[in-house]
């Protein structure tokens, strides 16, 4: 559990874009130390430039598919900084449609950044927590991983893995000043969908919108405790855990979502050509 963040160590993955660049944001305005971790090395250049003159700040291109690149991302970290006190696993991938129609080893590579890496890299961080004397560890999940997405069959079963884990491993460190949370938000804002709604399931839009900033906070909430997880929105949570409950009523429920995810995302679709610039 963290009181406040001013010159705590905090690693970010996927923090190039979206709610990745969001928390770094965050957590730059409130002091801390940063290690921002993601693929594209010129994305992640130009947010590490943003931020360097409000805090002390690294950016670290990485794969977390890659074990070794995990290695390196954390021995970074504590080479230039000394300590590790805050770990956002945000960083995710998502390929959608029916599984039948996605190759094998796409599912493999989801499976590798959306779980298999968040795990590694808890285990591999928490040492250096214990050794620091306090840290927080938070994953970015999603709705999908309380309520299963037909369309999205990987993805979801990546975040219920990530979410079960989060609440166990939260569990095992009670007490220990390490805490443990997971952020589920709904559709996101950001061009992890908006870039790609013609693929992304009516019904995904069928929930209020979040934006980056506001999951950042949640983030940030989480890293303080004691609370371990905040679905948001509040409503769509609810609905979400009943949703698993109850999967009948969820099949009951679908078409009705899907009809005003339809409806929605096509006054995205109509914003957004609004917003664009005229050729």
């Amino acid at each position: 559990m963290i009181d406040g963040f001013v010159d705590k160590t905090v690693v970010i993955t996927g923090a190039s874009a979206g709610v990745g660049a969001a928390c770094a944001r965050a957590f730059a305005a409130a002091g801390a130390n940063l290690v921002l971790a993601a693929r594209g090395v010129e994305a992640l250049e130009a947010m590490v430039n943003e931020l360097r003159a409000q805090t002390r700040v690294i950016g670290v291109p990485t794969d977390v598919a890659d074990l070794a690149q995990c290695d390196a991302l954390l021995a970074e970290a504590q080479a230039t900084f000394g300590e590790l006190h805050v770990l956002v696993n945000n960083a995710g991938m998502h390929q959608r449609g029916a599984l039948e129609k996605i190759p094998a080893r796409a599912v493999a590579q989801m499976a590798d950044v959306n779980i298999r890496a968040p795990m590694y890299l808890s285990t591999a961080a928490l040492p250096l927590m214990r050794r620091a004397g306090s840290g927080a560890i938070v994953m970015v999940g999603s709705l999908a991983g309380m309520s299963p997405l037909a369309g999205a069959a990987t993805y979801s079963g990546t975040k219920a893995g990530l979410r079960a884990f989060a609440f166990a491993i939260a569990d095992e460190l009670r007490g220990s000043g390490v805490q443990v949370g997971v952020v589920s938000p709904g559709p996101i804002d950001t061009g992890f969908i908006m870039d790609d709604m013609d693929a992304v399931e009516d019904i995904v839009f069928s929930q209020p919108m979040s934006s980056a900033e506001q999951v950042a906070e949640a983030v940030m909430a989480l890293a303080r405790g004691p609370r371990n997880e905040i679905a948001m929105p509040a409503a769509s949570g609810k609905l979400s855990a009943v949703s698993y409950l109850f999967p009948s009523l969820r099949r009951l429920l679908r078409p009705a979502l899907y009809a005003k995810g339809k409806k929605n995302k096509d006054k995205y679709r109509q914003l957004r050509a609004r917003s664009e610039p005229s050729k």
